[in-house]
């Protein structure tokens, strides 16, 4: 299912909870962000609405790493040629640098850059004491490496976001926080469980998928 429709289930239900509970603004804004980013969170371990601008740059930096590479390597054959002059050093970087360039894919650059969002969400916080920002970063750090719909899409990582939710909660002190990411969370899986590839809820105990096709 589209990104875009993840966003817009998750956005009806931050509307559902700010109707539901005491209403106050910023609350209300609180709501809408979680359950937003907790409807998309699951696509987090591939191409996605969350990663888009990420993997448009991880394309440029491929292609700057393999030009680099190329570059480099011409150099020092020319300076090797022209002038009889050779670094192994400087050889063995043009070399390493080609070969990053060659072999590395701009969806494991894609993946690089969101772990390294999340290390920035574990190291803030460790620097301000917060749990549940920890785990998100951890969270976010670590599925991007993951078969898509594998365990993201499992009701074990539908647990792991409620215990980030609860965290949050109790940092922020806004009742319903949980329920609107967990909510917005399982309307992920629900929505893909909609689709003919279905979701493994129980994977890896049961690795057959849940589908329910309507149509």
């Amino acid at each position: 299912m589209k990104g875009t429709t993840h966003l817009a289930i998750g956005a009806a239900i931050g509307a559902a909870s700010t109707l539901y509970y005491p209403f106050q603004p910023s609350h209300g804004a609180v709501y809408l962000i979680v359950a937003s980013f907790s409807a998309m969170a699951a696509d987090l371990d591939g191409p996605s609405l969350l990663s888009g601008k990420l993997g448009k740059l991880s394309r440029w930096l491929r292609r700057f790493t393999l030009s680099s590479g190329i570059l480099l390597v011409l150099a020092n054959a020319y300076w090797y040629v022209s002038e009889g002059w050779f670094s192994f050093p400087y050889s063995s970087i043009a070399v390493v640098v080609l070969l990053l360039g060659l072999v590395t894919s701009q969806g494991t650059i894609r993946n690089a850059l969101v772990s390294i969002v999340g290390l920035g969400l574990l190291y803030g916080g460790l620097r301000s004491g917060q749990a549940w920002l920890m785990e998100l970063g951890v969270f976010v750090a670590w599925v991007p490496w993951l078969k898509h719909r594998g365990m993201t899409h499992t009701a074990w990582a539908l647990l792991i976001w409620g215990t980030i939710g609860w965290g949050l909660e109790n940092h922020i002190g806004i009742p319903g926080v949980t329920a609107t990411a967990v909510a917005g969370y399982a309307s992920h899986l629900l929505a893909d469980t909609l689709t003919p590839n279905g979701v493994k809820w129980l994977f890896p105990l049961y690795k057959k998928s849940f589908k329910f096709i309507p149509w």
